[in-house]
């Protein structure tokens, strides 16, 4: 299996579509599919200091991808901020939504080895921060081993709970794209952040047109909730604060890998190596 990297926009959207099988077949969350991320790179597109969209991708037999992991390199200053493509953007809450798709423990060695190299490659100190994923990641398992001050955590995620029809109030509830694209202006008008707004109308009009969102609003009242449906999966994705009748609970955990600034120096299982080398 060979590892190579795919850099900007347009190569990194090829990858995308090219991974969605192995996407699928590892029922990774939607959050972490060709869509949603495509959205991601379509809105980063157009704003300044989003960073540099790479792919990490370990090919398998017949064309196919083995293992990928889609990557954001942002310059902070000196330092080179390396996170999950669509780290911080508003996702749908209470567990894990992204992944290092990888299709077996080989492929996810193989991933593991691709990421570190092109964390080797970067000029300048480095920092690594991968979160929202599955606990038991094997590919994040593996880079934490290679260094001794990377850390692996486990958070407990917070879901929020659609209860709008308990509020007394009328709801109105639509999947249609069109009464979607009506509604979202106001809806959105309440997020103050401008770079979640931007991207939750990008994300929520794609949805939308594949038949994947609702939007549920109440007659006369504040706020609204955006809805990922998948069949017959539901998961409320967002809502302005204090939305009455959309009330949070305990979700599933989640994990995390951070490694903070590094130099250029090789990871320590390198280094030993080199060392023993020395007469």
């Amino acid at each position: 299996m060979g590892t190579r990297v795919a850099s900007g926009r347009d190569a990194v959207a090829g990858e995308l579509r090219a991974a969605a099988p192995l996407a699928r077949r590892l029922r990774a969350p939607g959050t972490a599919r060709a869509p949603w991320l495509t959205a991601v790179l379509n809105v980063q597109a157009a704003q300044r200091r989003a960073g540099r969209p790479v792919a990490v991708v370990v090919d398998g037999s017949g064309r196919t991808t083995a293992a990928a992991a889609f990557l954001t390199l942002r310059r902070r200053g000196p330092v080179t901020a390396v996170t999950l493509l669509g780290d911080g953007l508003p996702v749908p809450p209470g567990g894990p939504t992204a992944r290092l798709l990888a299709a077996d423990e080989d492929a996810a060695a193989g991933l593991a080895d691709g990421i570190a190299d092109l964390l080797g490659r970067l000029r300048g100190p480095w920092s690594l921060h991968l979160a929202g994923l599955p606990l038991g990641d094997p590919t994040a398992r593996r880079l934490a081993a290679r260094w001794p001050a990377a850390r692996m955590a486990t958070a407990r995620t917070t879901r929020l709970v659609d209860a709008l029809d308990d509020d007394g109030a009328p709801v109105r509830r639509s999947s249609d794209p069109r009464e979607i694209d009506r509604l979202l202006p106001a809806l959105l008008a309440q997020e103050p952040d401008h770079r979640h707004r931007a991207f939750l109308r990008a994300a929520a009009r794609l949805h939308a047109a594949a038949g994947r969102l609702e939007v549920a609003v109440t007659d006369g009242g504040p706020g609204g909730l955006l809805t990922l449906v998948e069949d017959a999966d539901r998961r409320p994705w967002w809502a302005p604060a204090g939305t009455p009748g959309v009330r949070t609970e305990r979700g599933a955990p989640s994990a995390g890998l951070s490694l903070p600034l590094r130099s250029r120096l090789p990871a320590p299982d390198v280094a030993r190596r080199l060392g023993s080398r020395r007469p």
